[in-house]
């Protein structure tokens, strides 16, 4: 199990986390903070200078819950991890991660007021050694009220178990988590588990229209970017009929039809991932009472919107868009279309 401290910069989190493995047997303290210096030492300047933050790197995501299933396998008990994260996305992909792993998280929120977190910021200890250290360390956790408040407003509340630690030591704090967390009050993230694969996989897409012409898109929260509706053929399972059920599990539509083959596309392998066939099917056009039918994000999916193929080209990344360029070419024609690395042989 992974109890994870979010907050603000400057509300206490590791110092609460430090006093909580205290108070929950077999528990270990991993702190993200110390991987985002390890690799500001194995990777080049320049890599490094395109990034504002290093949690905008997705080595650091990865190796975040990487790091976390080596130490939970090697260790066992509880890891106490405290971090910030304000971006739903980040938080979607490294939760969604370790529950692919099978590895619950408990999602914990210290919320002081914005009056008393300024105040901290403005007390902390920060490092000497650096030009200006004093200075670009208290702006960069100012820089952050703002982001911290958007997400309190739009998802964090919904998603965490907050704790008021204004007037709370950070013992006290610790306390208050380790009560809420022994008696089942703070319960797992509901997050898709969706098991790592370990060799290649079939996977089939259905494409699903609107009235437009447009696409349907969804933005799961178990794995980054947008994505068609779909997912892994299961063993003994048909691919069109996976397809068929997937859309059904996410969207909460029911196809009455098997949906046309549009795409084969082998997708090479690329570690950590292990490619596979890739299919993409033609589900058809959806009248306005069945997107009226369309099931609001939930576990699964983070957002859904019907797309242009420009506005697809915009929001899927590169391998998915060509894949769907190529499914919307062969849609016109009537004649799927057989592909290796998204491009057309024979």
């Amino acid at each position: 199990m992974i109890v994870w401290i979010n907050g603000a910069f400057g509300a206490g989190k590791t110092t609460t986390a430090r006093e909580l493995i205290e108070l929950i047997p077999n528990s270990t303290l991993l702190d993200p903070e110390v991987i985002g210096g390890a690799l500001s030492r194995l990777l080049p300047p320049k890599h490094l200078a395109e990034v504002g933050d290093f949690q905008e790197l997705p080595i650091w995501r990865r190796l975040v819950v990487d790091t976390a299933a080596a130490m939970l396998a090697e260790l066992g008990g509880t890891l106490v991890v405290p971090m910030t994260l304000l971006r739903q996305e980040y938080r979607d992909e490294i939760f969604g991660g370790l529950a692919a792993r099978r590895i619950p998280v408990r999602h914990v929120l210290l919320a002081p007021a914005e009056t008393i977190l300024r105040k901290r910021i403005a007390g902390r200890d920060v490092p000497q050694d650096l030009p200006d250290g004093e200075t670009r360390v208290r702006q960069w956790s100012y820089d952050h009220i703002e982001p911290y408040k958007s997400a309190l407003a739009s998802w964090l509340t919904a998603d965490a178990y907050p704790i008021d630690t204004g007037a709370l030591s950070p013992y006290d704090a610790a306390l208050r988590i380790a009560e809420a967390v022994g008696s089942g009050a703070v319960p797992a993230c509901d997050i898709v588990q969706t098991p790592e694969p370990t060799a290649e996989t079939v996977a089939a897409g259905v494409l699903l229209f609107d009235e437009q012409d447009r696409v349907l898109l969804v933005d799961p929260t178990y794995k980054a970017g947008w994505e068609f509706p779909g997912g892994v053929v299961e063993r003994g399972e048909a691919p069109a009929r996976a397809g068929m059920r997937e859309v059904a599990e996410e969207t909460g539509i029911r196809l009455d039809d098997v949906p046309a083959l549009l795409v084969v596309d082998w997708e090479p392998p690329a570690p950590p991932g292990f490619g596979g066939l890739r299919l993409l099917f033609d589900g058809g056009r959806l009248d306005a009472a069945d997107a009226g039918r369309l099931l609001l994000p939930g576990p699964e999916l983070r957002d859904w919107r019907f797309a242009s193929e420009a506005e697809a080209a915009e929001l899927l990344p590169p391998v998915r868009y060509e894949r769907l360029r190529r499914a919307l070419r062969a849609r016109e024609r009537g004649k799927a279309v057989y592909l290796e690395a998204g491009v057309p042989v024979g």
